[in-house]
């Protein structure tokens, strides 16, 4: 039944049906799974109760007469301080102007609209002057884009509850269910759209959310374990001894994360399973070193590698860095688009011969003509600047090589154990001993005089600097900063003091290319860029980093680009000029201002921006959840992970007559799984 088409629910034809396919609801179980947006309600509840952004009721005594602002053509804003117990709440209305002498010091008022947690205000829609406020029941508002009446849709939801019934079997072992106190199954999807009260959507939430973060922890878990067991890999028997005194000869001594995440990889390496491990670091924690040794134990196994990075820029530097690391230990080529003639010739042949030991290079990795002799290990640099299937087509390229995945972003917790659960994560969260943190300071841009006297006064002293701005070019729309005008600005302001060079997205990349090694260079002091230096490049002698609307970008963009600069153990700087308007704007400047931990600005960024917006729009493979908020359940996502890594590494799967329903939903899966190789 629960698989049926909505046609089987009672008063559903064809016409119907059609409508609601718009909404993506095809099954019965589709239609019982469509859950409200939010509730309104008229329930007075204390402050503590209310959630961000949806409809709430406050009762309170106002403390100070209603102020009134008119703004536009004949509208306005009236705005008055309610006292809720021992909290003062800032209540706005929106052209009620004409309520100001109603709405006085001393009055007690009764109002509903939507409620913001963080600023503690609420937008009203509709007062109620007095002690006691309307008594309704909780609705549930489902968002039908027009498509089907609302009071038709409950009816249908009421319908289909009522014909299951008796058919919702429990799949949650009794130890869960006992363990976390859940209600059922069937219980919790009629107070999720018909409930009691407050008390028992609470309860209905808890239970579907676990449900839902249990379920797909499941499935990352199976897929790791049979990615796992599935291929052999190839048990590399590398020499410990040279890997050793190679390490010993670094001119640096490895921090204890560092030697964390190589001992790490060097287990995969040698284990006879395939490695899919992602390396996270801080900006300039020291991750290519790590990769770094994991290539050269590779090479002592007698295997080649490959290193696949998102630009030609970041190929080279990576090129040069290896080529002097390794002197004349290794035999290392560069392949990217540039290479061409008799030299790509050479190269391909020596990978097909192994007479090449690595490659580093762009998405040119993957050409068709691309062979190795004996491909061991990849490693894939700021992996989610690539597609899936670019990452594929190089795992491919040798047999079932050992996979490392590298990024500078650090990634929240609650995300990296959604979009990466389906690998093992190595963490690399210390600092290389002597690098001195970024000193950051926020400033208005009527201090860019002096700004642009400090760089300049850097520049005197040998070093160089970056200025970011947010557009390429101006904007009418827009009162901001962009990176043409300010080149040729700067570029009359300095005369010749100071050599300026400019960078931006529309640019060729043979363009780009050209203009950033003159400044990596030193042909070029400064350099006016927009975004596109945010990643990978490493210029150890730029101290400055200069970006303009600050307030434009995310907190994460802005450490990234913080971390352009701090590259050497010379004091450097970032001094980011904004005026945002708002207290979010200003509470992210301010934090921007007090740590130097990616980690912790991406946990504080993902609570502001919510996880579908934290790598951008384009970003694939977070998961859609029906209930599930991966800032507010974070607690219940660790949680459903645990439980189902015991689950699926406990055995208790063939074991327990009880885990039964949980079998057959990991073996559903595994077997879609399959289908994708086959």
């Amino acid at each position: 039944m629960l698989d049926s088409r909505v046609t089987t629910i009672k008063g559903v034809g064809e016409a119907l049906e059609e409508k609601l396919n718009q909404l993506h609801i095809y099954t019965v179980r589709d239609l019982i799974y469509t859950f409200p947006s939010r509730y309104d309600h008229h329930q007075i509840l204390p402050l503590s109760e209310l959630i961000h952004e949806q409809k709430a009721t406050i009762q309170g005594t106002i403390v100070a007469d209603s102020l009134v602002s008119f703004f536009g053509k004949k509208k306005s804003r009236l705005t008055f301080p309610l006292q809720v117990g021992d909290v003062i709440v800032k209540v706005i209305m929106f052209n009620r102007h004409f309520l100001k002498t109603q709405l006085q010091a001393g009055k007690t008022v009764t109002v509903t609209g939507k409620w913001d947690q963080y600023r503690q205000q609420l937008t009203a829609e509709h007062h109620f002057l007095g002690e006691k406020g309307p008594d309704e029941p909780i609705e549930p508002v489902y968002l039908l884009k027009q498509v089907v009446p609302s009071k038709r849709f409950k009816k249908l939801i009421k319908q289909a509850l009522e014909q299951v019934e008796g058919q919702l079997d429990e799949f949650l072992p009794d130890t869960y269910m006992t363990k976390y106190k859940l209600i059922s199954l069937a219980y919790a999807l009629k107070q999720m759209h018909f409930p009691e009260s407050f008390k028992h959507l609470k309860q209905a939430k808890r239970r579907l959310v676990y449900d839902e973060l249990l379920l797909f922890q499941l499935k990352l878990q199976a897929i790791k374990k049979f990615n796992r067991e599935r291929t052999t890999g190839v048990k590399k028997q590398p020499d410990f001894e040279l890997v050793q005194q190679f390490i010993h000869a670094l001119p640096f001594t490895l921090t204890d994360a560092q030697m964390k995440a190589m001992k790490q990889i060097q287990a995969d390496l040698t284990s006879p399973y395939r490695m899919h491990r992602l390396l996270q670091g801080d900006v300039g924690s020291g991750k290519t070193i790590v990769a770094a040794i994991g290539i050269y134990l590779t090479h002592t196994a007698g295997s080649q590698s490959a290193l696949m990075v998102p630009t030609e820029i970041l190929a080279e530097q990576h090129y040069q860095g290896f080529c002097q690391l390794f002197k004349d230990t290794l035999h290392i080529e560069l392949l990217t688009g540039s290479v061409k003639g008799k030299k790509r010739r050479e190269i391909l042949a020596g990978l097909a011969s192994g007479e090449v030991d690595v490659v580093i290079g762009t998405h040119a990795l993957i050409q068709a003509e691309v062979d190795f002799d004996s491909l061991g290990f990849v490693v894939i640099d700021e992996q989610h600047r690539f597609g899936v299937n670019q990452r594929k087509v190089l795992r491919e390229k040798g047999m079932d090589p050992d996979v490392l995945f590298m990024t500078a972003t650090p990634i929240p917790r609650t995300l990296a154990i959604t979009s990466f659960g389906d690998m093992d994560v190595s963490i690399i969260d210390e600092m290389p001993v002597g690098r001195k943190p970024v000193e950051t300071f926020w400033v208005k841009d009527t201090m860019l005089d002096r700004i642009l006297a400090f760089i300049e006064k850097e520049v005197n002293k040998g070093h160089q600097a970056y200025i970011v701005t947010p557009l390429i070019e101006g904007s009418d729309k827009m009162d901001i900063q962009n990176a043409v005008d300010l080149y040729q600005q700067l570029a009359v302001y300095y005369d010749s003091r100071v050599l300026i060079g400019l960078l931006h997205g529309r640019m060729t990349n043979d363009e780009k290319d050209a203009v950033m090694k003159e400044f990596t260079e030193g042909k070029r002091d400064v350099l006016v860029s927009t975004t596109v230096i945010e990643v990978g490049v490493n210029v150890p002698n730029a101290t400055v980093m200069v970006i303009y609307d600050a307030e434009r970008f995310g907190l994460s963009q802005l450490h990234q680009l913080r971390g352009r600069v701090g590259r050497s153990d010379t004091q450097s700087y970032c001094i980011l000029i904004a005026d945002p308007k708002g207290d979010v704007g200003k509470e992210r400047m301010r934090v921007m201002t007090e740590t130097t931990n990616g980690f912790e600005l991406a946990e504080y960024d993902l609570k502001l921006r919510g996880p579908g917006d934290f790598f951008g729009k384009k970003q694939s493979g977070l998961p859609e959840f029906r209930l599930a908020d991966l800032v507010e359940d974070y607690r219940t996502l660790e949680t459903a992970r645990r439980d189902a890594t015991d689950i699926i590494y406990g055995d208790l799967l063939d074991n327990d007559l009880d885990y039964a329903p949980l079998k057959q939903h990991v073996e559903t899966i595994l077997k879609q799984y399959q289908q994708g190789f086959d």
